[in-house]
């Protein structure tokens, strides 16, 4: 702990990070920071030496880490950080709520972010990669954003700022995603919670739920705006060049092509993080082959690999 600033929350040297991805791979991070709460956080990063990398990490559900691991310092926000109020109409939730309980209590107040409800993740990276399902955008509700820079600032940035666009956003490198306000459309509770309903229906007869994912593996190639909002006149979907490849199904190691849905790289059982890294870049490299399309990773890849 000499290493590091002081913390009233946790420092955990050489933490594996396997079990804190959905992937189930990666090696340790050097330091696994879980820091009380916002001034804890903020004293934290004013005091870490700026020669110390800092990567913040959510839930794990969007994200391979090498096998290598991550050096530096990971930042892993809990529960001091997971908090979701409703007021005037704006829904405002802690960078750690998972999105589904989002949508759920947001629903439950009367406002409408169902499309959070079937998106793997929290609400931090939610922000971070403009998510959205069903039509529907963190650009489309997304009101402001309050971070911690690495210098121990506090400050709110409004949307407009982010320059939120599909899958990605101009958040500050050296930013953590502390809390974000919603203005959120107002609905009746009974018609939401239907409507999340038919979502996971719709999900799970689609999408591979059961298995070892992180959600969608390359981002659609075409057909969306600068807001993120989906075409569906010019709209092509990833795993239909990927399966016009021939790459349904296919395997390295214990990485699989999902057979239910293309663009599910899976962790099908014993799969390191090099086999399912190794896999996407055969999809890519065989889909550009195939159709001259350039598949761009959806799924953030981090940290090393084994020496």
């Amino acid at each position: 702990m000499s290493d590091l600033p002081p913390l009233r929350g946790t420092a955990t040297p050489d933490r594996p990070l396997a079990d804190l991805t959905w992937m189930r791979v990666g090696g340790p991070a050097e330091w696994l920071v879980q820091p009380a709460d916002e001034d804890d956080l903020a004293a934290f990063l004013a005091a870490l030496p700026a020669e110390m990398p800092l990567f913040p990490m959510g839930v794990g559900s969007n994200l391979i880490v090498r096998d290598g691991g991550i050096r530096g310092v990971v930042i892993r926000l809990g529960r001091g950080f997971n908090g979701i109020r409703v007021e005037e109409g704006r829904v405002i939730a802690g960078a750690a709520a998972l999105d589904a309980h989002v949508a759920r209590r947001a629903a439950e107040q009367g406002r409408d972010l169902t499309f959070l409800r079937t998106i793997p993740g929290a609400i931090g990276g939610a922000v971070r990669m403009n998510a959205g399902c069903y039509g529907t955008y963190v650009a489309d509700v997304l009101e402001s954003v309050r971070l911690v820079r690495r210098n121990g600032t506090v400050e709110t940035l409004p949307a407009d700022a982010l320059a939120l666009r599909y899958r990605q956003s101009d958040l500050p490198e050296d930013a953590v995603v502390v809390e974000a306000t919603f203005a959120a459309p107002s609905g009746d509770p009974e018609d939401l919670a239907a409507r999340m309903e038919a979502q996971l229906r719709k999900r799970d007869e689609t999408q591979p739920t059961k298995d070892r994912t992180a959600g969608s593996t390359f981002r659609n190639p075409a057909g969306f705006s600068s807001t993120g909002r989906a075409d569906d006149t010019h709209e092509l979907k990833a795993w239909k060049v990927i399966e016009d490849a021939g790459m349904r199904g296919a395997r390295r190691g214990g990485a699989v092509m999902n057979e239910m849905h293309a663009n599910f790289l899976t962790n099908a059982g014993g799969a390191t993080a090099a086999d399912l890294e190794g896999l996407g870049e055969e999809v890519r490299k065989k889909v550009y082959a195939d159709s001259g399309i350039t598949l761009e990773w959806e799924i953030m890849r981090v940290g090393e690999p084994l020496a």
